[in-house]
């Protein structure tokens, strides 16, 4: 391993215009959210966030400088420099921290206990560089066996290959020679380098493992306590809306240009392929976050492992959201051995800002939210949210069953609000994989409830549909109900994507 210390960076992240919000999902009788002061005299832009053992706070900024927190003064203190887009942070030992940066995963650590770092180790710069501005390295989460895992983000079109550029280099896989009617042809995003739209798996010994491709910008990971591991993308060409994905070894999740290092195309262009063959290898999302309804931008899936701290969502994920002032939420369930479920919004407005990109749980089950703009977000920093004690009206699960829909509720429901079919509002449709930048909803189409039960204590609610048709997202916006004690229910939409039936 070699000693290196990298020159300052910048966080750039890619986005869709803002659109109108719905109304706000809970109070601040429910969750406040906080706003916290970030390190005097530098841009307040924060990449990555993490916690030690002890309780610090630490965060990753905008000019390539790590910053500790004092768990007992407030004070910030600078740990390290130098950095480049540093999108990741982990502790290790004391003194100690694992970041994810642009060219390379690196080990920082204070060796003579003065509290500044003066190690830079290299653990791993094994994947390719080309110098287009969008080839970032999104992460940073590691496995019970030492194993890291990466997100390497492909190149973008709106910037060239500017040498001098690392590992091999292959010219193929931007545009392909002459059209060619049902195949890919183009992309926006490319991978010039190794392994561009590519997760990885870098061992304790710092090999790089390619673990699967097909991403365009995997901006985020994060690891169940079953040792899933779960990764979202990014709204785009071959992206119909931002999706979660639960990551397995050798999937391809359906953005062409990262094939450039699979070896089954080691002598073939991937452009030059039907766009049918590779709609039959991709391996389907788990959860698709309705466009705009839900996403703008997605980031940093994140499992609550508060053990109620937190309100009542244990063992959900939350989801940050760069676009909208959002925090979204997801509940997984496994159906013929395979992960899909439903997605909420969280949290909306109520002092919430925009551009979340990074989030980490507070020894104390608080969530820190941390916040970048770059040039196109108007909102940097640094939040918190925390539950106030009381728990909002809210849809928990949306679980699939044999003819319909049941959804848990964090409240017992009023039956005379409850009971009604007409209440229950669905559509179902399909994004479009295709060349285009995102896809509408596609075959949008009402599906009625013809059947509602409730269970003895009031929490669950059966809806029996007349119509389940797997590959689709089924989009519930829920109408009036309210508790027993009358609370409004706090959800205005909740989706589904069924991949497979039961």
């Amino acid at each position: 391993m070699r000693r290196v210390i990298i020159s300052g960076g910048f966080f750039v992240l890619m986005t869709q215009l803002l659109t109108p919000l719905l109304v706000a999902q809970v109070s601040a009788e429910h969750y406040r959210v906080e706003t916290v002061h970030t390190p005097e005299g530098i841009a307040p832009e924060v990449s990555a966030i993490t916690f030690t053992d002890k309780g610090e706070l630490v965060v990753c900024l905008r000019r390539g400088y790590i910053h500790v927190r004092d768990s007992t003064t407030l004070q910030w203190k600078r740990f390290a420099f130098g950095l480049l887009n540093p999108l990741g942070i982990l502790p290790g030992k004391a003194g100690e921290f694992f970041v994810c940066q642009v060219p390379e995963l690196t080990r920082i650590a204070d060796t003579d206990g003065d509290g500044f770092a003066d190690l830079y180790e290299t653990i791993c710069d094994e994947w390719g560089l080309s110098g287009n501005y969008h080839e970032f390295a999104y992460g940073l989460v590691r496995d019970k066996q030492g194993n890291f895992y990466v997100g390497l983000g492909s190149a973008s079109k709106n910037a060239k290959i500017r040498p001098p550029f690392r590992g091999e280099l292959i010219k193929r896989g931007y545009m392909a020679k002459e059209p060619k009617e049902g195949t890919v042809y183009r992309v926006n995003h490319f991978s010039p380098v190794a392994y561009r739209g590519w997760v990885i798996k870098i061992t304790p010994s710092g090999k790089l493992i390619p673990l699967a491709c097909g991403f365009r910008q995997p901006n985020g990971l994060c690891l169940s306590a079953q040792g899933d591991l779960f990764a979202v993308d990014n709204q785009g060409e071959w992206i119909g809306t931002s999706p979660l994905h639960h990551i397995t070894p050798g999937a391809f999740y359906g953005h062409p240009s990262s094939l450039n290092w699979h070896p089954d195309f080691k002598d073939r262009d991937p452009l030059e392929v039907p766009v049918e063959t590779l709609a039959k290898r991709r391996k389907m999302p788990a959860i698709q976050f309705p466009q705009h309804d839900m996403a703008g931008s997605i980031a940093s899936p994140l499992f609550d492992t508060t053990e109620g701290k937190f309100g009542p969502y244990t063992g959900q994920l939350f989801v940050a959201e760069w676009v909208h002032p959002r925090i979204l939420r997801a509940d997984l369930e496994k159906v013929a051995g395979e992960y899909q479920g439903a997605c909420f919004i969280f949290i909306e407005g109520n002092g919430l800002r925009t551009g979340n990109n990074r989030l980490a749980f507070a020894p104390d089950g608080s969530l820190y939210v941390a916040q970048t703009s770059r040039i196109w977000g108007p909102s940097e920093g640094l939040q918190r949210i925390r539950w106030a004690g009381r728990t909002p009206m809210d849809i928990l699960k949306m679980r699939l069953t044999r003819t319909g829909f049941e959804l848990t509720f964090t409240k017992p429901v009023d039956p005379g609000s409850a009971k009604d079919p007409s209440v229950y509002s669905i559509n179902h449709y399909y994004y479009k994989y295709h060349s285009e930048y995102g896809s509408p909803k596609t075959d949008v189409a009402p599906v009625k409830v013809t059947d509602v039960s409730i269970s003895s204590d009031g929490r669950r609610v059966r809806l029996t549909l007349e119509q389940l048709i797997a590959g689709r997202v089924y989009e519930l916006r829920p109408g009036p109900i309210r508790s027993a004690q009358g609370d409004p229910l706090v959800t205005k939409i909740a989706a589904y994507t069924l991949n497979r039936l039961k």
